[in-house]
């Protein structure tokens, strides 16, 4: 008797834990295969601290083969799914074409950059949804701070050392918070002309930082911002993006080389090829996860749109703690349903508070309701993230003792230039390759781009 084939599209923390729950409840009685364009799950909380040098890059990634035994991994991106021939169509990553046949779907595609309509944005901002960006962003940042030092014209120091952050969620404000400390240490090793200093500038249309969030951790954060010369401007966004700089919405012109986009996401483009209902641009699922009429199919993480049964007439938000608690439950049913564990139920959470990591000893947190700040804060944050890796524990408290006592290393790598990391991407978690890039593509570097390598830091 053959066994029942299940396929996960995506790795992210929904599509990773339904993969290690359902290897463990069906105990090789099924056939698991993740379909995934990298071979690492990505434990994003921790990117900024990649962005500022504090951990080396693999400490955030955890291995999908080594951690997750008895589910077979197929390298590649989903572009399409045809939900009545119970099929998947994938591009690996050196341009081939495959398909997978599956008796069970989950789909945990995840999200990329939200794009506005703003002029230029899309051609000089970067943002920071995967690893790619996060070493694009820590060269480009040392870069700017090297450069102005040893730049004459004062204008153009001013420029370079001058870093807009749009999007004061908690990808935004973390990464505010974390660059800014690496730019005053660069600053300290590349001394500045004139007393210059390096200059950080926050935005957003919200009335606070961390408006999703409780109102204690906003003013925690607010509050260590400002106090490190961050200029925290609510109620403000930017109008359009050129070369030289930001138009804010206010009128005031930035001159900027530095432009990071972290307004929030949008679910992956797959989504709305699945031709199913959505709501904001998410499937809508039941609170078993199921898609309404293709009991096959499930969809958790930021792929779906899952009732909050805590809350009536509400979804749930699309956070890594839902998505993490969305793929047991996805896995859980899923057995459920071949008759390889235990009965289906429906999705419910309960809010165990959040933390948000603001440099150094600094950070914001509320665990269970209890707002913390300062180095209490710090020591809950850090001792959150260490107990919801699956993997490389070890060695990010290694990376983060060693940051404590010494130096850190400013230096470039030049692994990933400004046109391989563009924010108009499906694929936010790989650089762009030009070699593979069909010459009708969007985004493919031109002769020039590759010529000038980085476009922005000349």
């Amino acid at each position: 008797m053959s066994r029942p084939r299940v396929l996960i599209v995506g790795a992210g923390f929904a599509g990773y834990r339904a993969a290690r729950t359902l290897a463990r409840l069906t105990r090789n009685r099924a056939d698991i295969t993740l379909l995934n364009p990298t071979d690492y799950f990505l434990y994003l909380p921790l990117l900024p601290q990649v962005a500022a040098g504090i951990l080396e890059a693999r400490r955030v990634t955890v291995s999908l083969p080594g951690t997750l035994h008895g589910v077979r991994l197929v390298l590649g991106e989903a572009d399409g799914v045809d939900l009545d021939g119970c099929t998947v169509h994938y591009t690996d990553p050196e341009g081939g074409t495959g398909s997978l046949g599956y008796e069970r779907l989950v789909l945990a595609v995840g999200s990329v950059n939200k794009l506005l309509p703003v002029p230029g944005v899309a051609e000089h901002a970067h943002g920071f949804r995967g690893l790619p960006e996060a070493l694009y962003l820590r060269d480009h940042v040392t870069r700017q701070v090297e450069l102005a030092a040893a730049d004459d014209d004062p204008e153009r120091r001013a420029a370079r050392c001058t870093f807009v952050v749009v999007g004061a969620g908690y990808t935004g404000t973390e990464v505010a918070a974390q660059l800014q400390m690496l730019t005053d240490r660069l600053a300290r090793r590349h001394p500045l002309p004139a007393g210059l200093r390096p200059r950080w500038i926050l935005l957003d249309v919200a009335p606070r930082v961390l408006p999703e969030m409780d109102e204690r951790m906003s003013r925690t954060a607010d509050r260590v911002l400002r106090a490190r010369g961050v200029e925290v401007r609510m109620g403000t966004s930017v109008k359009e993006a050129t070369r030289d700089g930001v138009l804010l919405t206010d009128g005031e012109f930035v001159a900027s080389r530095t432009l990071v986009w972290c307004v929030g996401v949008r679910p992956d483009p797959l989504v709305e090829a699945v031709g199913q209902p959505l709501e904001r641009g998410r499937l809508v699922v039941d609170p078993y996860l199921q898609l309404p009429g293709r009991p096959e199919v499930f969809a958790c993480g930021d792929a779906a749109a899952v009732p909050d049964l805590e809350h009536p007439g509400r979804f749930t938000s699309m956070t890594a703690q839902h998505a993490w608690r969305q793929g047991r439950v996805a896995a859980e049913n899923v057995a459920g349903s071949l008759g390889l564990g235990r009965r289906r139920r429906p999705y419910r959470h309960r809010d165990l508070g959040f933390a948000v990591d603001l440099g150094g000893v600094q950070a914001a947190a509320n665990p269970f309701g209890i707002p913390l700040s300062g180095p209490v804060a710090g020591a809950v944050t850090r001792g959150y993230h260490l107990a919801a890796l699956p993997g490389n524990r070890i060695r990010v408290t290694a990376d983060w003792l060693l940051d404590a006592v010494l130096p850190r290393q400013g230096v470039q790598l030049g692994l990933v230039r400004a046109w391989s990391v563009p924010l108009d991407t499906a694929s936010p978690e790989l650089a762009r390759v030009p070699d593979l890039e069909p010459p009708d593509r969007p985004n493919a570097p031109t002769e020039r781009d590759r010529a000038q390598g980085d476009r922005g830091d000349s």
